[in-house]
């Protein structure tokens, strides 16, 4: 382990963000984070752990102890004859964690593919997409209790199975009474060997299929129709600088939901008993900001919903404000206020 001192961190965000952090070191096991962990303890430095990037938004220099989380290693283990439990380290990339389930024809995770990021990071956001969300084949995982190490505990490490978890729409407890609390090592999904459960009920992978003229679409079928869809409309983070949906889409009452209808008859909404969940990227459309930008920083022209930096030199507090500006905007308009769905720091 190597502790370097003012270190840029700018390559570790999707962003693409010049920030730097006080103090930066790459672990790669739990040795080594809890080394890092002991030296930042004695420090008293505040703590920031790093794994794709791709859910931050760095407003400022960190004054503390960034740690990157490389924890490498993916397992599985035959639970019966169409179930397999699959674990994968923190620091495994998220897409190609994905692209070895469908190699190894294991259903579960198709809709999930190319959502960037790494594994570590999956179950603090419940990432979702495409009708399918992790706490669908959500098994376990074991997590670094940080105050308990703290203390010299010797039961620091915990396994927290999917009710523990608390999970929700982009959330889970690791965003509230957890946040700072733990550190997730490794996750364990549940998936299926044989028998898969295909679901192509939202709309765009049923249209991309028949694109693709596929009428009994494998899990390697539905994958490849995400895909398309995700490169088609979602830029590339290593071209463009960007954290993919930057606010979640937010759920109303109904009553709210036909309130407004009266007045956009054309409003899109996904009934849930007695609530809406609106598209933030139509909201955010009809508000006028699709395609606008200001200054370094602009809503991608092809998916409102997603804030890039334009022009590469764009800073933390930039994208910061021109997120702010959104939320006024479609609160004025709609009433609604918007929540980001990145982590600022």
């Amino acid at each position: 382990m190597v502790m370097q001192e003012n270190f840029s961190l700018k390559p570790f965000n999707t962003f693409g963000v010049e920030a730097s952090a006080r103090y930066f070191s790459e672990v790669t096991s739990i040795e080594e984070l809890i080394e890092t962990l002991k030296f930042s303890n004695t420090q008293t430095l505040p703590l920031l752990f790093i794994g794709g990037g791709s859910n931050i938004l760095l407003t400022k220099d960190f004054d503390g102890s960034a740690i990157l989380l490389n924890l490498k290693g993916i397992s599985e283990e035959i639970i019966d004859e169409n179930h397999v439990l699959v674990t994968a380290k923190a620091g495994e990339n998220w897409h190609q964690l994905v692209m070895y389930c469908l190699e190894k024809n294991y259903g579960g995770l198709e809709n999930l593919s190319l959502i960037p990021g790494n594994v570590g990071t999956s179950p603090m956001q419940n990432i979702g997409a495409y009708g399918t969300e992790i706490k669908d084949v959500f098994e376990s995982c074991k997590v670094l209790n940080l105050e308990k190490l703290k203390q010299c505990h010797t039961e620091a490490l915990e396994v927290f199975n999917l009710e523990k978890c608390r999970f929700g729409y982009r959330d889970s407890i690791f965003k509230h009474e957890g946040k700072g609390k733990y550190v997730i090592l490794e996750v364990t999904f549940r998936l299926t060997r044989k028998d898969h459960t295909i679901d192509v009920e939202y709309g765009a992978i049923k249209s991309e299929l028949e694109n693709l003229g596929i009428k009994k679409p494998t899990i390697q079928d539905v994958s490849k129709a995400v895909i398309n869809i995700r490169q088609s409309k979602l830029p590339d983070p290593k071209v463009i600088g960007n954290a993919g949906s930057f606010f979640k889409n937010p759920t109303i009452p109904l009553s709210q939901f036909e309130a407004l209808k009266l007045k956009f008859e054309n409003i899109q909404g996904y009934p849930n008993g007695d609530f809406v969940k609106v598209p933030a990227g139509w909201l955010i459309e009809q508000a006028g900001w699709k395609g606008r930008q200001i200054g370094n920083v602009a809503s991608h022209k092809l998916q409102a919903l997603v804030i890039i930096n334009a022009t590469g030199n764009a800073t933390g507090k930039e994208i910061f404000d021109f997120s702010s500006e959104i939320i006024n905007s479609v609160n004025e308009k709609f009433g609604i206020e918007l929540e980001r769905e990145v982590n600022i720091i």
